[in-house]
């Protein structure tokens, strides 16, 4: 995968992090970016705004009431309504905010409060002011009111963007994705810079058709380079298409507007880790552990890239770090099977199967862990319990995944556990003749594959350790056969062991120009192969001297 060429350092990403919107203070982009539709980075910038220029009190509470609101945190939305309504009684907006509010709990009164508000001259024709009350109105999932209030908006100006984005956001409540995104376009239609509505057209379409949304995006962004959260937008649906190369650029151009979150890091990071660029994918988690040691998204991502880089002394600290001291860590699977891998890099085998075994207690969907839990008892020289795991493993297949692959790995955890030290005579026939059996089903089912006679070769001559009965012999025959129609050099070491088994056991029965032509084959192919070289001149002289 492309390695990821960045633009931004080190020292530049931790301003970013550290002032979220100290760079965009006293600018009044608070406004603009809420209604752009990105309210979470409007929240800081609109409070900065407040605190550098009072005046602005009114209108930027109005927006900070409705971010409260849609984060259902009503008791913040009231005080800033009436902040802004403190700071300037006749603003209306902050009224409707009032009112919207209390649609939830007193309908019939928040509906006399708009009447009565709609009767006081300023806000008679003031068409924001019927916007609003139609996004209150919609705001409570009222559609009807909505659309009520949209259609009052249109009779006062049919030619205002705004009132075709509020009709896009009624169609969309509507599941109307084709109509609302009309809507948007003729909101575009009579204002070109209407960055709400191209965002929300995006966003209407991202997930029936991102290339649409994207296009629509790059519309946007060609219209206004300097607008970097639209960089941003298109990284979130690259993001959740899983194209990360495209993502990473776009959430690296977006850094530079100085609005990103911990949330915009995290993601960032994450697309550098999918990318499997480690390293700047490390480097910017380290920059959020830095800042705030305790969040769990940026300790995951240490103990990921750890264990990517293979650094796996660094990623058991990282893990440490992400169980037992981060802030309301919630764990998936993922995160146990990351730390398994990191102590089994450690060859801890015994503790990352611990690991493996909670990943799979969440989640038992994820049967392939079991084959990583087998796998790792292998490694750890625990066939007995390697086997028993593939075996449950196997059990939770589907039928159809149950084939040759499975008998050849479970018939070498059996080979491994006849040939494993320390274990007595009898158990060690059953173990070798449980391989053979199912080495002899793959034998059966790969008619032209050479692995399932090779492997049963190779059993049998366990079973016969002094080669006095030839057990291995019709198997390495028939290995030898069937790698010698292929005519590939990359069988040359099985072919070896095949002439070497045959001439050994050829030797052994006396038949010495027999067992002479296979160790000759032997040297057609390794002509430095000492054992072949040594068993020649041997049987050379052997039959020199019956002469």
């Amino acid at each position: 995968m492309k390695r990821l060429l960045l633009f931004i350092t080190l020292l530049s990403i931790s301003s970013i992090f550290v002032n979220l919107t100290s760079l965009v203070a006293n600018t009044g982009q608070g406004k603009a970016y809420y209604n752009a539709g990105f309210p979470q980075v409007a929240k800081p910038i609109l409070v900065e705004e407040i605190n550098a220029d009072p005046s602005s009190t009114a209108e930027n509470s109005y927006y900070l009431g409705n971010i409260y609101f849609g984060e259902n945190k009503i008791d913040s939305a009231t005080i800033f309504f009436n902040k802004g309504l403190a700071a300037n009684p006749l603003n209306a907006l902050n009224s409707v905010g009032l009112s919207m509010l209390k649609m939830k709990t007193n309908l019939p009164e928040a509906e006399i409060e708009i009447q009565n508000l709609l009767k006081q001259k300023p806000n008679k024709k003031n068409i924001d002011v019927f916007l609003a009350i139609g996004k209150a109105y919609l705001a409570n999932n009222l559609i009807e009111q909505a659309n009520e209030y949209q259609k009052k908006a249109q009779k006062l100006n049919s030619k205002y963007a705004p009132v075709y984005v509020l009709l896009g956001d009624i169609s969309l409540a509507l599941d109307s994705t084709g109509k609302a995104c009309s809507n948007y376009d003729l909101a575009i239609y009579f204002d070109e810079n209407s960055k709400e509505a191209y965002i929300k057209y995006a966003r209407a379409y991202k997930v029936v058709n991102a290339a649409l949304s994207i296009e629509k995006l790059e519309t946007l962004k060609a219209k206004d380079p300097t607008f970097l959260l639209v960089d941003k937008e298109m990284a979130d649906i690259y993001y959740a298409t899983n194209k990360f190369d495209k993502a990473a650029k776009l959430y690296e151009n977006y850094l530079k507007s100085g609005n990103s979150s911990a949330a915009d890091l995290t993601k960032y990071a994450m697309t550098l880790f999918f990318n499997q660029n480690f390293e700047k994918s490390l480097e910017v988690a380290n920059l959020g552990i830095k800042k705030s040691p305790r969040n769990p998204a940026f300790n995951r991502l240490a103990m990921y890239n750890y264990v990517g880089l293979k650094k796996f002394d660094e990623a058991l600290i990282a893990a440490d770090n992400f169980f037992n001291k981060s802030e309301k860590p919630e764990f998936t699977y993922f995160d146990y099977t990351y730390y398994g891998q990191a102590l089994r890099g450690k060859k801890q085998f015994d503790l990352a199967v611990k690991e493996y075994e909670k990943a799979y207690q969440l989640d038992t969907t994820k049967i392939d862990l079991l084959k990583e839990i087998s796998d790792m008892h292998s490694e750890n020289g625990n066939y007995s319990d390697a086997i028993l795991i593939f075996e449950k493993y196997i059990s939770k297949i589907n039928p159809e995944n149950n084939n040759s692959d499975t008998d050849m790995t479970l018939g070498k955890l059996y080979t491994n556990l006849g040939n494993s030290e320390n274990i007595g005579p009898d158990k060690k026939a059953i173990a070798l003749l449980s391989a053979d059996s199912l080495f002899a089903k793959v034998a059966l089912l790969e008619t032209t594959n050479y692995r399932g006679n090779y492997w049963r070769a190779r059993v049998n001559s366990a079973l016969d350790p002094e080669t006095t009965k030839g057990l291995a012999k019709p198997y390495y025959e028939i290995t030898a056969t069937l790698i010698e129609s292929k005519a590939d050099a990359r069988y040359n070491t099985v072919l070896i062991e095949c002439y070497s088994y045959l001439g050994y056991y050829s030797l052994l029965q006396k038949n010495n120009e027999l067992s002479l032509s296979y160790w000759n084959k032997i040297i057609t192919i390794e002509p430095t192969n000492a054992t072949a070289i040594k068993a020649i001149g041997g049987i050379t002289k052997a039959m020199k001297g019956k002469k």
